[in-house]
């Protein structure tokens, strides 16, 4: 295997993971609207995913720098094609992460209740903007022969795209209502369930939908089992969801975000943006890589600080592990 066949591996993994953490923590955003009945549920909520949002984002970093890095006529092509949906994403985020941190610095009612509209909205846009994006990326998009992209804002809102959006936002939720479940006590807890259950089916139908599609158009044989595999584990969320089993639902529902995103780059290779104008002029992993100098540089950097920010990571959950409830919020006035 060559080192740009390797990096194409490390961005996908990268990808997975950012789509596995940011993904619940996106629900749990969107949750504050949907499942919240008043200001101490929102905090809750909030504060399930408080020490873990930031430490997510390492994961769409390092899948930026990385893609930088090793495949910089990929990352020109896709940035400069996608600007303004990745500045949207861009904002979101930092208005999302402004809004985390400044929520609670008063106490007035309207100065809370504008950032707490503010976690929902920079957390439903950006889970809509990464399915439509990556659903434009698996289709083709309008690249010419100078690997330039030569299209608009409206070729990007095709309607497979568009259901690719749906169903980011709608596995998002439903991964965020099972890690809701799995981190509450009380009475939240046993809605977050319920509601869990509804929104998974609504998951299964527009997944269903758009793994068929991709694999009609795109598919092969890896990827045909990546879908199953994503479907399996969907309807096995549901049921462990159902059965009270929280961890287990979670386990598979982040399961069915790794083995969707999987069949994604799978269907990707050996491209990584192919052209909807010519074949010929697709972007590739050979095409599109760095020198094999560099990737050997870089291939030993991320070998030596990976594991120690996975280990980082994951002592960070380890350590805020415990379940929460209204019971343990504190009173809000100064």
């Amino acid at each position: 295997m060559e080192l740009h066949d390797v990096w194409f591996v490390v961005i996908a993994v990268l990808w997975t993971g950012y789509f596995f953490l940011e993904g619940f923590d996106f629900g749990v955003g969107v949750l504050t609207k949907l499942l919240a009945r008043d200001r101490s549920e929102r905090r809750v909520l909030i504060n399930t995913i408080g020490p873990v949002w930031d430490g997510n984002e390492v994961w769409l970093i390092s899948a930026g720098a990385a893609t930088f890095a090793a495949f910089p006529e990929w990352y020109a092509t896709l940035f400069s094609g996608f600007y303004l949906p990745l500045l949207l994403i861009l904002v979101c985020l930092i208005i999302r992460g402004v809004a985390f941190e400044y929520r609670a610095k008063r106490s007035e009612e309207r100065w809370q209740t504008n950032w707490e509209h503010a976690i929902f909205w920079t957390s439903l846009l950006p889970a809509v903007a990464w399915g439509i994006a990556f659903g434009n990326i698996v289709r083709g998009v309008k690249i010419d022969a100078d690997k330039e992209y030569v299209g608009n804002l409206l070729d990007l809102l095709n309607p497979y795209a568009l259901l690719g959006g749906l169903v980011t936002l709608a596995l998002f939720t439903f991964h965020g209502a099972v890690f809701t479940a799995l981190k509450t006590v009380g009475d939240i807890r046993g809605r977050a369930r319920r509601l869990a259950t509804g929104l998974g089916l609504v998951s299964a139908v527009l997944a269903l939908g758009f793994l068929i599609w991709t694999q009609l158009d795109k598919g092969d044989g890896s990827s045909l089992i990546a879908a199953a595999v994503a479907v399996v584990a969907l309807v096995g969320a549901i049921g462990f969801n159902l059965a009270g089993r929280e961890g287990w639902s979670f386990a598979m529902s982040g399961l069915t975000i790794v083995a969707a995103v999987a069949m994604l780059f799978l269907t990707l290779f050996p491209n990584v943006m192919p052209s909807s104008l010519d074949p010929r002029w697709n972007l590739t992993v050979a095409n599109a890589s760095s020198t094999p100098y560099t990737l050997e540089i870089m291939t030993w950097c991320a070998g030596i600080a990976t594991p120690l920010v996975m280990l980082y990571q994951g002592w960070t959950y380890w350590v805020f592990r415990k379940r929460i409830g209204t019971q343990h919020i504190a009173d809000a006035s100064h």
